[in-house]
């Protein structure tokens, strides 16, 4: 019998995936921490040295890129010619202290039967800082960053096709569980079975239709122990 018992209201949705691709942050950790506004600030300082501007003008920029392109790297890669390996290397180069070990989360991610996958902007090696920062640096199969997606990020399609050729990812048999509403559109429109973690981290467009998305959650691990039909 499998260690993973899928409750009955969940079985019609989550009963065949075989593939669960995680986003990474404010994903796996909770937004709460505001590990994502240390990188902010580095991509603003970025901006502020690349361009000679001030910190407001560094800010308009940036988040015109965001909103323009989908990250702020896409942007300053196509408007300024800048170096993604730079860049990540900067605006990641942040301590981690606000990130602790999630034992419950690494529980319902270890009792789910089939292949595990993230699938981040970030770059790898930030990406595993984090992933062994919160104890799930052997829980997944492959980590697909924004280089294995060749420096086109979600929610640009191009990153799932790819993911999914290159690890034999059937998307009819896929769940992929993301904070960014807007980042699950392709997935779906692939055919995969999507989970949005409402959790106060949405940025920009909220793209919340429900038309790309299954099920609506706030935390990853609760929601898997209930999946896994926990008591408690």
């Amino acid at each position: 019998m499998s260690p993973f018992a899928i409750a009955p209201h969940h079985r019609v949705r989550f009963g065949q995936v075989n593939a669960w691709i995680f986003d990474l942050d404010n994903c796996l950790y909770p937004a709460s921490t505001g590990l994502f506004a240390l990188i902010d600030e580095r991509m603003g300082a970025y901006i502020q040295r690349l361009l000679g501007v001030e910190a407001d003008e560094a800010k308009r920029i940036q988040k015109h890129h965001f909103h323009t392109h989908g990250t702020t790297l896409a942007g300053l890669t196509k408007e300024h010619g800048v170096d993604p390996h730079d860049f990540l290397e900067d605006v990641h180069a942040i301590a981690l202290d606000r990130v602790d070990a999630n034992p419950r989360l690494a529980e319902g991610i270890g009792r789910l039967p089939g292949r595990k996958f993230v699938f981040t902007n970030g770059d790898a090696p930030y990406a595993r800082r984090v992933l062994e920062k919160i104890g799930l640096a052997d829980a997944f199969e492959h980590l697909h960053d924004i280089h294995a997606a060749e420096l086109r990020p979600k929610p640009e399609r191009h990153g799932y096709e790819l993911l999914c050729s290159r690890m034999g990812i059937d998307p009819a048999r896929a769940c992929m569980v993301e904070d960014m509403a807007q980042n699950l559109r392709p997935a779906k429109a692939l055919g995969m079975t999507t989970v949005w973690v409402d959790n106060g981290s949405e940025r920009g467009n909220h793209d919340a239709d429900p038309g790309h998305i299954d099920l609506r959650i706030t935390d990853v691990a609760e929601w898997l122990h209930d999946l896994a039909g926990d008591e408690a």
